[in-house]
Formats: structure tokens, C-alpha cells, sequence
């Protein structure tokens, strides 16, 4: 058993649709939060860059003791999940992937939307689940763009929001796609939206964050790291962009509840 807190990592807010999964399920785990803000978005970095954000953040979460990270980032993990594991061979860590297996095997029409990032629907993983379960399916990708940037700015409900979702999706709609992917985790936070602009239609909007805190309960148990039952948890949120960005991260992942505040 452990009490360190667990790590989750992202460019900005995203991150926090997993924070949530893993708070719900896992009520006496500690969990330290970092959202970089300051160089977010990353879908368009290269992916040098991104390694380098992200060896930095792991660095800054195994400073604050966390006995397992997640990278709550679909660009970070395309990018560095592999650099993540050689350099730090004693952490566990877990990684996000667009939910592709899963849509393709569940998929009516053939027809599956995965809306991601440049950087993410370049990455190996991806490329690699898509020829191996999208034989006989036909994969629409698309980039969310500014829709990262809409989450950041807190205009989930602007209509310009929703002109972005429907320039995004409406092509993938009139294809006769019956699951759409959402492979980013900022993408959740725009499911009201999303699911106005899919209309009644009995296409499913799917993402990770459900399958993510069931990989993080299943390394928990593989290196006895669960932490004691009765354990009072401690939620702390740290970010690159300074405490303005922490007290926006708290708000949106407590929306009110007391927690920590870090720069």
C-alpha cells in the first residue's frame, strides 16, 4: 500500500475529464494535478517539443512523490510515452489513445469519426490500431481545431463554439458515421455541445476516460500502490502558467469544493 498521490498530466484543463474519472472511482487516492497552460495547445508542436514538455512535467510530479502518472494527454502520449518509460524505468505510467478498437468493433454503420489533434492522429499507436481494426471500416478523422482553445478560454456555450463543432463534424455526420471518437482530452468538455449538434440521430459520442481509470486501478493492484482504505485524499494543482491557471484548475475540476493551490 502507498499514500503518495497520484500524477496526472496534460497541456492544460483537459487532463481533468481523467482527474474526474479517477476521483469518482478512486475516493481515497491523493492526486496531484499539473496542467502546463503556459504551452498549451500542443495538438501542432512538434514532437520534439512535446517530449520535452512532458519529460518536464514528470520530472515536476515526481518531485511532488507520485507513485504513478498518467500522461491525460492524447498528443503527449503519441509523442513521449515511449521516451517516458526508458527514462524513468521505476514509474508506472499510463497513456491515452482515441477509443478507435472499441468504435470499430462496436460500429453499426462502418462509418467511425475520430475528431483528435494533428500531432495525435499522426502518432504510431493510432496509425497502427487503425490498420488493425479498421479492416472493412472507413476511419473519418478530423482535427478539433480551436476547439482545445474554446475549453482553455472557458466558452464551452459561446456560439462560436458551436459553429466550430458543426464545421468539424457535420462532414463526418453526412458520412453515416454511427460512433465518433473524441481523441483529445479537452473534447469532453464540449460533449453538451457536441450532442446539440449530433441532434437525435442514435450516434454515440464515446472517449477514454472510463478505460483510463480502469488501467490506473489495474497498476495500482499490480504493484500494490492503493492506497490505504479510509486514506483522506488531498487534491493539489500545479501548472507552468502560474497561480492564476492553479485557481482555474481548481475551480473547474471542484466547482467549488475546497482544494490546494500551487503554482
Amino acid at each position: 500500500m502507498s499514500d503518495a498521490p497520484i500524477g496526472i498530466y496534460d497541456s492544460g484543463f483537459g487532463g481533468l475529464t481523467v482527474w474526474r474519472e479517477i476521483r469518482h472511482a478512486l475516493p481515497n487516492e491523493s492526486l496531484v494535478y499539473l496542467g502546463d497552460g503556459k504551452n498549451c495547445p500542443y495538438g501542432s508542436l512538434s514532437e520534439e517539443r512535446v517530449t520535452e514538455l512532458a519529460d518536464a512535467s514528470v520530472r515536476r510530479l515526481l518531485e511532488e512523490g507520485c507513485k504513478l502518472i498518467v500522461v491525460a494527454c492524447n498528443t503527449a502520449t503519441a509523442a513521449a510515452i515511449g521516451r517516458l518509460r526508458e527514462t524513468f524505468p521505476s514509474t508506472p505510467f499510463v497513456g491515452l489513445e482515441p477509443a478507435v478498437k472499441p468504435a470499430c468493433l462496436r460500429t453499426r454503420s462502418g462509418v467511425v469519426g475520430v475528431v483528435a489533434t494533428e500531432r495525435s492522429l499522426a502518432g504510431r499507436k493510432f496509425l497502427a490500431t487503425v490498420a488493425r481494426y479498421g479492416v472493412g471500416k472507413r476511419i473519418m478523422t478530423a482535427v478539433g481545431r480551436g476547439w482545445v482553445e474554446a475549453v482553455e478560454a472557458g466558452a464551452e456555450a459561446a456560439p462560436e463554439t458551436e459553429e466550430r463543432v458543426r464545421e468539424v463534424l457535420d462532414p463526418i455526420i453526412a458520412a453515416g458515421a454511427d460512433i465518433i471518437v473524441l481523441g483529445c482530452t479537452h473534447y469532453p468538455f464540449l460533449r453538451p455541445v457536441i450532442e446539440k449538434v449530433v441532434g437525435g440521430r442514435g450516434i454515440e459520442v464515446i472517449d477514454s476516460g472510463a478505460a483510463v481509470e480502469k488501467r490506473v486501478e489495474s497498476l495500482l493492484d499490480e504493484y500494490g500502490l492503493r492506497a490505504p482504505e479510509g486514506h483522506a485524499a488531498a487534491y493539489r494543482f500545479l501548472s507552468m502558467a502560474g497561480r492564476e491557471y492553479c485557481e482555474r484548475l481548481c475551480r473547474k475540476a471542484l466547482s467549488g469544493d475546497g482544494c490546494a493551490r500551487e503554482k
